[in-house]
């Protein structure tokens, strides 16, 4: 049994003794203020925690080093009190089961405290977010992402703060295709069954108390695979509008990818979704993104959608419409809701309607017209339908345009006016009652022009991004109306292999490619989207290798404090070393009082410049102060904290200290010094700058570098020791005296460092004088900076400046006077690698690289020869070199050089050219430091033509000396197809004129003619050769007839080898139903029955003698074509009147409806004497019988049979007969429907 004596007694209070003094540092502990500071790339304000919120982080901060230590101190403790316990060993056990409780229970205590202060902690950091004025980031943000239609696009991002998603322009709810998820720190939105529609760029938005913060992803939508080999793409964003009973308008884009060949039109389909089944709209290709579509049935629901067309075949359809109502849009003001029974309004009880008012065109385009007007008011209550009717402008007939179909809403397209033709419409109102009187006509309307595809874009530039992508930006054409966006295209250079970037269009002028290969050089291009179609592509890019071109800036330095007004400091410090490859965007400044240990931010906004006034400070505080860079990646670093500041109004009449030292030009022994001015100048301007040096790299003996004061901001520094350590400061200098000394600046050692090159001026291949600087070492990320006297830019339109590897080239545009000065070049994260040069007029180099004119060749009247080059004025030192064949020359009698160095001219006379003289001639000029050299190529057919020049004007000077022609033989045919030959001959000073008139001309008359002048002085001869050709060919002529035109040419003979051919429009004429050629011995002509608008153009007729081919041309269109369409009618009209002339008796309705799968027969009856020609066509084409279609013909009757009726058979069909007295056409319009469909209401149904 174990006892307990009075030390044992003693020692269980001192433990407790001992939690008590535990809690008392607790206690202490709290009383000390604990700060708070989070890295300022994640934008959580630091601000200090209050000594009450400080026992909240107590034990997060409370270690387990600290706890061990503890448990340390109690053992050792207790080996120093255990002599003085009971030798007992049971009392030693006890005491040590005590003592191993009282440690347990303490620790488990400060556990459960920490978890408690940790939680709180991180309630309380929210709660601090919740507070801070910047608004939340994205630790994980947002990706691009790529898939195909059909899929399932998921975007996630992690973020803090409030999230919505956002489309551009929409924001996204929740719907049956897409779901939206928030959590505590992640956001998901998922796009189920994808479409190109739903390409675009997504962006994720954080609201916060002062504005918001977003990030953005753009989701690329793959086009489906062809529904046709080389098929194109669907088209997208097809809208309905101006939906009434039986009409919608369609508009909709054109798709991103062709296909194997362009895109020629569009199929529209509707589906009405009672039946379930789709049925095309046109039945020609549509060319442009919109369409009316007519004929629909009212109180239906309707979906529609679109196919390309290329020469493949057609695509894939769009995505469907919403289901569109067939409506009367205005039925909702003529009726009311009263308990559930629906009202019918109406002002009267007419029988009769009133007729429509406002008739007008609301779309017009080039290939239809829909015409718009306004229902009758008051409309009465039975249903209305309309009759429309047209008129040409200028006449007073007027024929039914909606004669075959039922208008029932106040809508009605037009397809079949004539192109350059203006019509009147108007309009009849028509009930069960009755038909109203037409309404008042509309304006003149035809056809609309064509509108035109856009220019393509130009300026295609990529710039670099990251390593899978590309900022790609063009600029827009000159005439951008109608543009819908823009397409874009990569390839990896060289392949030729494109591929489609997005597959909607995109509005702006700047879009980022993702998906790219790292390191992989792509080229880019772009098309313009429009209704009328896709533009050409733009030209490609230059070449761009894929990496990432920027990162975080560099840590500022060298705070500087240039000006205190007691409340207020304005700040100086030097900008980093890097600037991460992309431009510093601006800085942000922290400050603390001297002692405190937290850092507050000064600015919420970006500063731009490198200074920055801080207000609101206590006078007689000292501050410190830190600044952060930031670029487009991030903000970097912060600098070194400055020295204390005190902040005390400055009052010294000396100037402040300069600041923003800056050392360039690095070289054995010497430098260059800049710096900037100080802001306060004291009493009174700055005079002059104290430079001061000090050798070594801490060394504080500073001595003065000139004696004089340097009134310059900048100064270069010579003498130095090579390889010696320097540090250099400034001091301003004003009537007062010296003022304060800047910063020193970093050590720096006088010596070049290998590899450093000098500034090189030069002209480069196209003429441009150019100063280059090849950089020792660089980086991706770095940038040669180019300026004038140090600090001024160059302005673009003067130089421009390029990049190379590791050389940069600054190439003069036009060099002038202005031009002239000291120009320097600097990397962007290497200052000291950089290099100056002082372009003087002394120094300007002589351009010889873009001559004012290159090698020339000249004729002179009296038949020498000139070769001459001339380039810009050269100096007297200037030489020339002239290398004939690989050997050097100078001048000889035969051969005169001249050299004109005032004017840069070099010459090289020939007196008479020779065979001898063929060959290369090379010009090496040198002046100074430009050289080049010109070489003229005269040799072949350059130098055969002009010595047959030289030698004919050479001649032609000697004939002139006696007799000789002023106008060789010559001939011509006249009007009455007679040959005339004349010249005109100069016999000393009396001009005579000769002309020879032969009346009828033969074949063999063909020959050579010769005539001869001469007299003592010389003689002179003429030759001319008369081919075995039509020389007695008319021109071509026209002659209206009954049944249209007749173009001919009249023959003088008749070459019974003679083969003729028919042209329009550069396209050959063949026999067929419309035209006939024909000849005789004295006319080659052709026929063009009825002709219409579409004959207008160039007619050529060639005819073929054995040998050559002689052509006549008329030109049928303007007057001559409205003339002879005039009398062409006026015949007709009387044609009508004669019995014999070929017509159509009976046989053809005006629509024939029959169901597919079914075969058609239509017979016609005709009369004429003699028996006509027969002719059956389909779209204004003939039909030649084959296994689909069955032509049989008699003198009184013909018939067509299509086989196997297909409902691309739908179409106008007619019959043309004609004879020597005349000729007529009927149509027939023959419409086909599926098996279960109805037929037209107006067509003739035959089984």
């Amino acid at each position: 049994m174990a006892y307990i004596t009075r030390q044992r007694l003693q020692k269980l209070p001192r433990c407790y003794c001992r939690m008590e003094q535990c809690s008392s540092s607790v206690v202490s502990f709290q009383q000390h203020p604990q700060y708070y500071t989070r890295d300022k790339s994640s934008n959580i304000v630091k601000q200090q925690i209050n000594n009450h919120q400080t026992s909240l982080n107590y034990f997060m901060l409370y270690t387990n080093r600290e706890i061990l230590k503890e448990t340390m101190a109690a053992d050792e403790e207790y080996e120093r009190e255990q002599w003085t316990m009971f030798g007992n060993e049971a009392e030693r056990v006890e005491i040590d089961v005590i003592r191993n409780q009282q440690l347990l229970r303490t620790r488990v205590n400060k556990i459960a405290l920490r978890k408690q202060a940790e939680m709180k902690a991180s309630a309380h950091m929210r709660y601090l977010e919740q507070l801070s004025q910047k608004a939340p980031d994205f630790p994980i943000p947002l990706r691009a992402h790529t898939v195909w239609e059909g899929m399932t696009v998921k975007l996630s991002c992690t973020v803090q703060g409030s999230c919505f998603s956002h489309f551009p322009g929409v924001q996204l709810h929740q719907s049956s295709n897409v779901e939206i998820k928030t959590f505590d720190t992640k956001a998901i939105i998922t796009l189920r069954a994808a479409h190109k529609e739903h390409e675009g760029l997504y962006t994720a938005r954080l609201r916060t108390t002062d504005g918001i913060q977003e990030h953005s992803a753009f989701v690329y939508l793959t086009d489906a695979s062809a529904a046709v080999v080389g098929g194109p793409a669907s088209p997208l964003a097809v809208q309905v509008s101006d939906v009434n009973k039986d009409y919608v308008f369609l508009t909709w884009q054109p798709p991103s990818a062709d296909g194997a060949s362009p895109v020629q039109g569009y199929y529209v389909e509707r589906c009405d979704l009672g039946q379930g089944e789709w049925v095309r709209c046109n039945v020609d290709i549509q060319k442009m993104c919109h369409y009316p579509v007519f004929g629909l049935k009212e109180g239906t629901l309707y979906q529609f959608r679109v196919r390309s067309v290329n020469q493949a075949g057609a695509g894939r359809p769009s995505k469907a419409t919403k289901p569109v109502l067939t409506a009367d849009p205005l039925e909702n003001t003529r009726t009311m809701v009263d308990r559930g029974r629906t009202i019918t309004i109406t002002k009267d009880e007419l029988e009769a309607p009133f007729p429509p008012t406002n008739v007008h065109a609301c779309e017009v385009s080039d290939t239809y017209v829909v015409l718009s007007w306004t229902e009758p008011e008051p409309r009465g209550r039975e249903p209305l339908t309309f009759y429309v009717e047209r008129s040409l402008t200028g006449k007073n007939s007027w024929e039914m345009v909606s004669l075959d179909m039922v208008v029932n809403s106040p809508r009605f397209p037009v397809f079949d006016l004539v192109k350059g033709k203006q019509y009147y419409f108007r309009v009849r109102s028509v009930n069960k009652y009755g038909v109203s009187d037409p309404s008042e006509p509309s304006t003149p309307i035809s056809f609309g022009k064509p509108q035109a595809v856009p220019a393509p874009p130009h300026s295609v530039m990529a710039i670099r991004d990251t390593d899978t992508s590309v900022l790609l930006q063009w600029q827009e054409p000159k005439d951008k109306n109608g543009i819908l966006g823009y397409y874009l295209y990569y390839s990896e250079a060289g392949k030729h292999n494109w591929k489609t970037v997005n597959n909607k269009p995109f509005a702006k002028t700047r879009f980022t490619v993702h998906g790219l290969k790292t390191r992989k050089d792509y080229v880019f291009r772009v098309k313009c989207v429009s209704r009328a179609g896709n533009s050409s592509y733009s030209d490609e890019s230059q070449p761009i290798m894929v990496k990432s071109a920027i990162y975080v800036p560099s840590a500022p330095s060298a705070i500087v404090l240039l000006l205190c007004t007691g409340s207020e400091m304005v700040l100086g410090w030097r900008a980093p070393f890097s600037d991460g490859g992309s431009p510093v965007r601006g800085y942000y400044l922290d400050q603390k009082e001297k002692g405190m240990e937290i850092w507050r931010e000064v600015n919420i906004k970006p500063v731009k410049e490198r200074q920055f006034k801080v207000c609101n400070l206590t006078s007689g505080h000292f501050y410190q102060f830190r600044v952060f860079a930031a670029n487009v990646v991030g903000i970097g670093k912060p600098s070194e904290p400055s020295e204390a500041f005190l902040c005390e109004k400055w009052t010294m009449p000396e100037p402040g200290c300069p600041y923003d030292l800056e050392i360039r030009e690095v070289r054995n022994g010497s430098l260059v010094l800049l710096w900037a001015a100080p802001l306060y100048e004291g009493r009174s301007p700055v005079a002059g700058y104290l430079l001061e040096i000090s050798q070594g790299d801490q060394s504080e003996n500073w001595t003065a570098l000139s004696e004089k004061t340097i009134s310059d901001t900048r100064y270069k520094v010579s003498g130095l020791q090579v390889g010696e350590t320097y540090r250099f400061r400034v001091s301003a200098i004003n009537e007062a005296g010296v003022g304060r000394a800047s910063l020193p600046s970093e050590p720096v050692i006088a010596q070049t460092q290998p590899g450093t090159k000098n500034i090189e001026i030069g002209v480069d291949d196209d003429g441009f004088i150019f100063l280059g600087y090849e950089a020792a070492e660089m980086n991706d990320e770095s940038k040669f900076l180019w300026s004038k006297n140090y600090t001024d830019p160059i302005g673009a339109e003067r130089a421009r400046a390029e990049t190379k590897t590791n050389r940069s080239v600054l190439t003069f545009t036009d060099p002038s006077e202005e031009d002239l000065g000291l120009y320097t070049v600097n990397m962007s994260d290497n200052p000291q690698q950089s290099s100056s040069y002082d372009f003087t007029a002394e120094g300007k180099v002589v351009n010889l690289q873009a001559p004012l004119s290159a090698w020339q060749v000249e004729v002179s009247e009296k038949g020498s020869v000139r070769l001459w080059l001339q380039t810009e004025s050269l100096s007297n030192a200037a030489e020339l070199r002239l290398i004939f064949n690989d050997r050097e020359i100078s001048s000889t009698p035969h051969r005169k050089i001249n050299f004109d160095k005032a004017k840069g001219l070099v010459e090289i006379l020939f007196d008479q050219l020779s065979q001898e003289d063929e060959g290369s001639y090379t010009a090496q000029l040198r002046d100074g430091r430009a050289k080049n050299q010109f070489t003229l190529v005269f040799v072949d057919k350059k130098f055969r033509e002009t010595l047959a020049l030289a030698n004919a004007i050479r001649h032609d000077n000697k004939r002139k000396t006696g007799p000789y022609f002023q106008e060789f033989l010559s001939w011509s045919v006249n009007e009455d197809c007679e040959l005339i030959m004349k010249c005109k001959v100069l016999l000393y000073f009396y001009i005579l004129y000769v002309r020879i008139l032969t009346y009828l001309i033969y074949t063999n008359q063909a020959g050579s003619y010769r005539a001869v002048v001469s007299d003592g002085r010389g003689e002179d001869v003429s030759t001319l050769d008369l081919l075995d050709e039509a020389l007695s060919a008319s021109s071509l002529k026209i002659q209206s007839t009954g049944e249209g035109f007749k173009l001919y040419c009249s023959l003088k003979y008749y070459i019974s080898f003679l083969k003729t051919s028919w042209y329009f429009k550069e396209k050959r004429i063949d026999e067929e139903a419309r035209t006939k050629p024909g000849s005789s011995m004295q006319k080659v002509w052709i026929e063009i029955f009825n002709p219409t608008e579409n004959d207008k153009g160039k007619y050529t007729l060639e005819m073929f003698d054995g040998k050559d081919t002689h052509k006549r041309f008329l030109d049928l269109s303007g007057q001559a074509f409205d003339d002879a369409l005039l009398e062409h009618q006026r015949l007709n009209y009387f044609c009508l009147f004669v019995s014999d002339r070929a017509k159509v008796t009976k046989g053809l309705p005006d629509v024939v409806a029959i169901m597919e799968g079914k075969s058609l027969c239509l017979t016609c009856y005709i009369d004429g004497e003699p028996a006509p020609e027969i002719f059956w066509l389909r779209n204004d084409r003939e039909i030649f019988s084959q296994d689909h279609f069955t032509i049989t013909k008699a003198p009184k009757c013909s018939s067509i049979t299509i086989n196997n009726v297909n409902m691309e058979d739908s179409g106008k069909y007619s019959i043309f007969v004609r004879n020597k007295h005349g000729s007529e056409t009927v149509d027939v319009t023959v419409s086909v429907y599926k098996h279960g469909e109805k037929p037209p209401a107006n067509a003739v149904e035959l089984s």
